[in-house]
Formats: structure tokens, sequence, C-alpha cells
């Protein structure tokens, strides 16, 4: 009975002093990778895939998996994975083994640690503490090495926007040690190719991510990913011909790789010829028939033939309205069921189902994108503008449209979906209010879109006519004595 409280006893001390332990490590466990922030399917299907495609190491994806394998609860398939990571490094870094494996040390001491397997895990702290003051000439034992900050890096690329900042400091610190590796370059320019895009999109005069994305191609003339993203990223600034080179050389240099199959796809697709970016996307969907990211292409491909068809026919054929409605809707539903958390594609679908007055379908399609919880601001502006249009224009209720644009409004962090929402309710309120219906709410409502512009006179006047309409109403009275004292 002694034994047993002494053996209890012991096991409590371990575990104690390992938590600080851990807790120093550089790995997945310490990088703040949240379960709630991604969709483990959708990124344990990415990693998969760039394991079977890239012939390089691949030992920060197996790393990466067995942190995927963790979250999901099974931490001997994140154990698998880590052998495989060490594998990995003893075929591709033989000389230098120690401080390629890191990592994978940090992440098994931290999958021991929650299988309760204390020895193990402090086994594991003991070798990357006793590494690093190999590697360290110094007394502190802790030292920064840029494969580590850039393996961090591409985990949080994974992980999704909330991360691309974070992603791209952790690229910069790397190339502050080693400024001409390919693959930190690839990943710092990959880091502020999405972080513009997702911070500045449809602002074509902020490119930041230009320069890097040509230092990443001359550094690797054969990253055709990178490659591609440049050529979409000259086809944003009006470069469209310079694009096109590098979307044509990255197609000749690999020509099966559905990675830049999409991306080529996209380009011409944006560039007006979608019937070549149709073929290059049937091509890639024959490799990788389950791709949700080429079925979703392929939906707005077919969507852009029907605006095309409409835009440039008077009284377009029924029969070719209805088939491409079809097949955009076909794949668009694919894309949607596999990844359940993609929100362009729940968007795109809701609105295709509206075109085919498939109304009942587009209403539960909103709501299941709006349901998605791993939606950042940007996109729930973009849902409250999508939707406004469709209370609009398919359910004839204006009243509702407002309402929606005001609550992509109320979210007060400039986007292009915020810029869309106010610029549609102005649009709205003004042609109210020029056929004679507008009342003090439509008025209120323009008042604080134009203070909202910036456009404080007209805003003045706004709040006048709905003060003159509703007397007593204290919000634009309240309005309109700020707005004077602002002046």
């Amino acid at each position: 009975m002694s034994t047993a409280i002494c053996w209890g006893s012991i096991r409590t001390i371990l575990k104690d002093s390992l938590k600080s332990s851990l807790l120093q490590l550089e790995c997945h466990f310490t990088w703040g990778l949240l379960k709630q922030d991604v969709d483990l399917d959708d990124l344990e299907e990415t990693i998969g895939y760039q394991i079977e495609v890239f012939i390089e190491s691949n030992i920060a994806n197996y790393n990466l998996l067995s942190y995927v394998c963790h979250l999901r609860g099974s931490n001997e398939e994140a154990l698998t994975n880590l052998q495989k990571a060490e594998e990995e490094v003893q075929k591709y870094h033989p000389t230098e083994t120690d401080r390629r494996t890191l990592v994978t040390w940090g992440n098994y001491a931290w999958t021991y640690y929650h299988m309760k397997r204390y020895e193990e895990a402090q086994t594991y702290v003991n070798k990357v503490e006793n590494t690093y003051k190999k590697l360290s000439s110094t007394a502190q034992w802790k030292i920064q090495l840029p494969e580590i900050y850039a393996e961090q890096g591409w985990a949080l690329l994974k992980f999704g926007a909330k991360y691309y900042k974070k992603a791209k400091d952790c690229f910069e610190i790397a190339l502050k040690n080693d400024p001409d590796n390919p693959r930190f370059n690839a990943g710092y320019a990959i880091a502020m190719y999405r972080l513009e895009d997702f911070s500045h999109r449809q602002c074509e005069d902020i490119n930041p991510s230009l320069e890097p994305l040509k230092r990443a191609v001359e550094l690797n003339p054969k990253d055709t990913f990178i490659m591609a993203l440049l050529a979409l990223k000259l086809q944003d600034l009006k470069r469209a011909d310079e694009g096109k080179k590098y979307i044509e050389k990255a197609i000749q240099i690999t020509p099966d790789l559905p990675y830049v199959q999409r991306y080529a796809a996209k380009f011409y697709r944006r560039k007006g010829e979608v019937d070549k970016a149709l073929e290059i996307l049937k091509k890639a969907l024959a490799v990788t028939p389950k791709s949700v990211f080429l079925h979703h292409q392929l939906g707005v491909c077919y969507r852009s033939k029907l605006f095309q068809l409409k835009d440039t026919t008077r009284y377009p054929p029924q029969d070719q309205v209805e088939e491409l409605i079809r097949l955009a809707i076909f794949h668009l539903k694919i894309a949607t069921d596999q990844k359940t958390k993609f929100f362009s594609a729940h968007m795109d679908l809701a609105n295709m189902y509206a075109q085919g007055k498939r109304y009942k379908e587009a209403e539960e399609t909103f709501q299941k994108a709006l349901q998605i919880n791993i939606l950042f601001y940007d996109d729930k502006q973009e849902f409250y503008h999508h939707y406004g249009n469709f209370q609009r224009f398919h359910m004839k209720s204006e009243s509702e449209a407002i309402r929606y644009y005001l609550e992509g409004l109320k979210i007060e962090k400039e986007s292009y979906g915020r810029n869309k929402c106010r610029n549609a309710l102005k649009k709205l309120l003004e042609q109210r209010i020029q056929r004679g219906l507008g009342g003090a709410t439509d008025f209120g409502t323009l008042g604080l879109v134009h203070n909202l512009n910036d456009e404080k006179d007209k805003a003045i006047e706004c709040y006048e006519k709905a003060i003159a309409l509703c007397p007593n109403n204290e919000e634009y009275l309240t309005a309109l004595c700020e707005l004077r004292l602002s002046i």
C-alpha cells in the first residue's frame, strides 16, 4: 500500500516538474494552434495530399499531421507520424539529425505527456535540452534556429487567416539567419500574399507581396506553386501579359500538378478565357477527383459562363441557362459537402440556388454558411452583403435587405465586404427616397452611411429630414448634435 502511495507521489512530482519544461519547448503544442480555428478533416486531407505529391522532405508535414492526430484524440497515430518525421530527417539530413529533430522531439514529449507516460515525456524533454546546450555557444541553452521558425511559419499558414501575421513574423526571423534560403523565402512570400489578400481584398494599390514572390521564384525557378501565385499577383496589378508568361512556364514545368493547375485555371477565368480554365480544371480533376478546390473552381467557372451568356445575349436560351446553373450547383454542392466549413463555396452555392429560383435551398445554404464557427469579421460582412442582395433581388424584400446590409456595417472593421454593404445600402436608400418611399428610418440610416463615408454635410441633411419626420427620436438628435459639434 505504501509503495503504491509512493509511486503515485513520484508520478505527481514528475508530472508537475514536466509541465514547466514542456512549455519551454518549440513545437506545435506551444505555438498556439487552436483546434476551433481550423477544419481538421480538410487540414488532414491537405497534409496527406502534400505528402503524396511532394518529393522533397516531408518532416514538417509529418510533424503537423501528428499534431492533427493528437487534436483528434489519436495519440498512437500521432506517434506513428512522429516516427515517419524522424525517418525523413535520417533520409534528407543525415548530418544534422539533432537540430532537424528538435520539433519532432518536442511533439513526442507533449504527446507522451497527454498519454500520461511521463517518464518517456521527460526523456524527450532531456533530449531537446541537451541538444540545445550542445548547439549553443553561450550559457543560455535556448538559441534561435531558423529551421524551427520556418516550420512554425508553415504550420501557422495551414491553420488559416487568423495566423498569417504570426507566420510572416516567423519567416522574417528565419530569413535574418539565412536570407538566401529558398524555402524560407517561399514561406515568407506565401504569408505576404495571403495576408495581403485577407487584409486588403480588391485593393489594387497595395502590393507588398510582389517583391517577395519575385525573390522566391529567382531563388527557386522550379517552384511552380510560387510562380503561379506571382502570376495571379501580376494579374491583380493589371500586368496580365507578364503574369501569363509565368503561368505558361509553370504549366510547362509541372503540367500534371493540381496545385499549379488550379491557379492557372483561376488566372485564365479572371482573364475571361473561361473555356480554357475549364479545360485545365477537368484535366486536374482526373488526377485528384476529390479535390474540393477544383470542384469549387469548376462551379465558379460555370457561373462565369452563365453571366457571360446573360451579358452577351439579350434573350439567352433557357436550356443553356438551366444547364450552366445545374453544372455550377453540382460542383459547388460537392465542394460544400466535402468541406463543410468552406465559407466562400457555401456563398457561391447559395447564390446559384437563387439564380435557379431554388429559394428554399438557397436559404438553407445561407444559414449553413453563417453557422460556420471559424468565420472572421470580413466573412460575416460578406455574408450580410450577399444575404441582403438575396432578400432584395430574389425575395423582393427591401426592408430585410436594409436590415442585413446594416448588420454588415455594424461590424466596425473595414473590409471589402463592409464597403459592399455600405454602397448597396446607400444605393437602395437613395432609390427608396427618390420613389417617395423614404421614411424617418430611411433618412436616419442614410445619414449614418454618409457619416461613415465622412460626408458630414450630407449626413446632417439626412438627420434633419429624419427628425422632421420623427421629432423625438433620441438616436437621430444625438447623431445630429455630434455631427454639428465635429464640424
